[in-house]
């Protein structure tokens, strides 16, 4: 009688029972982007690393609207962009290479988040960047990292330059194109994502008033310590993800299917 490894079973049963809970939260994610305005038609991206040996991630089906993203209808590809899970839905090559690029190179990343919000684009497209003028920049002090446009993101080979550029920081502008946010969860990555875009709002409003207050480098510095959704200690963004989640649940919890 052949033996069996029931080890290996519980493994295979727990990876498949992460991935589960991964493909809502991910899904639930996407209709929170919705939500906040975060969309751009049926472009950009979140993906979330699967656990396991393969750098296997989960994407958004290339064709859907953000509001039609649900648990069951997420892509799984590898780093060179086969799909893994069988999924019929097409993967779009733009957001592949990035995305593709900062899972092969960076383990420790869990999470990416790309998004084209008309602030963030905007201070994208500015000749200062990010201004260490408000309350929400004064809390990314150091974190920011910068890549130059090289047009719409479909070569292999701006991968590395990205990866190169970004160095040991988890937040991106790219230039003249928009936000990036990279996290060991997806409620990290997340909450970084909303910070910097916040920053960038307050940014664009404060410029039809003139020329900004700028906040001095100690002060941004300790700002930056003291911020606590950044700390682990009080969720790392955990909880203000949840709240969100739970205001999909109210207006469509289809995402969960």
């Amino acid at each position: 009688m052949p033996t069996v490894d029931l080890d290996a079973h519980a493994t295979c049963d727990a990876s498949a029972a992460t991935e589960s809970a991964l493909r809502v939260e991910l899904a639930g994610t996407y209709r929170v982007f919705a939500m906040l305005g975060w969309t751009e038609l049926i472009y950009n991206h979140i993906t979330v690393r699967v656990p396991g040996p393969q750098t296997h991630f989960l994407i958004n089906p290339f064709g859907l609207h953000y509001t039609e993203v649900c648990a069951s209808n997420l892509v799984k590809i590898d780093v060179d962009g086969n799909v893994i899970d069988g999924a019929s839905h097409a993967v779009n090559p733009a957001g592949f290479v990035v995305h593709a690029a900062l899972h092969r190179a960076l383990p420790d990343v869990h999470c990416v988040m790309h998004t084209h919000t008309t602030a963030g684009l905007a201070v994208a497209c500015s000749q200062a960047g990010l201004e260490n003028s408000n309350f929400y920049s004064a809390q990314l002090h150091g974190m920011i990292a910068y890549h130059d446009f090289e047009g719409v993101t479909v070569r292999a080979d701006e991968g590395q330059r990205l990866v190169d550029n970004l160095g040991d920081k988890r937040l991106m502008i790219l230039r003249n194109h928009g936000l990036l946010s990279l996290g060991s969860t997806l409620a990290e990555a997340f909450v970084r994502l909303w910070t910097l875009n916040r920053a960038c709002e307050v940014q664009l409003a404060t410029a039809a008033l003139g020329a900004p207050r700028l906040i001095a480098d100690d002060i941004a510095a300790r700002s930056t310590r003291d911020a606590l959704q950044f700390d682990p200690r009080h969720g790392a963004g955990a909880d203000v993800l949840r709240a969100l989640l739970r205001q999909v649940d109210r207006l469509d919890p289809s995402y969960r299917e």
